[in-house]
């Protein structure tokens, strides 16, 4: 699913959105967006907090704030599918209260 479609459920421009899919396929992929947002949130939070931390001396260096933002990418990934701190339900319920379901 693009993120167009991601769009037009959160702002429900899409009025046939639900006449077009079955409602599990819209759950479904509404869990999956309100997964997303929380592994893009976790991982915004874990970079600006690894931005803080002083590199020893033998750290540093382009590659390994590539690194650090690849592992960050993974953390917070693997933090919200396993439950998260709680924002995924959040947004989810809110996706779905918006929808009438």
């Amino acid at each position: 699913m693009n993120i167009n479609n991601y769009t037009n459920i959160i702002n429900n421009d899409n009025s046939n959105y639900l006449n077009n899919n079955s409602k599990s396929k819209f759950i479904k992929e509404a869990k999956s967006a309100a997964e997303s947002f929380e592994s893009v949130f976790i991982f915004e939070f874990l970079e600006s907090m690894y931005s803080g931390v002083k590199l020893g001396d033998f750290g540093g260096g382009s590659s390994e704030k590539m690194y650090r933002s690849m592992l960050n990418e993974e953390i917070s990934k693997s933090i919200s599918k396993q439950g998260g701190i709680g924002i995924s339900s959040e947004v989810f319920n809110e996706i779905i209260k918006s929808q009438g379901i």
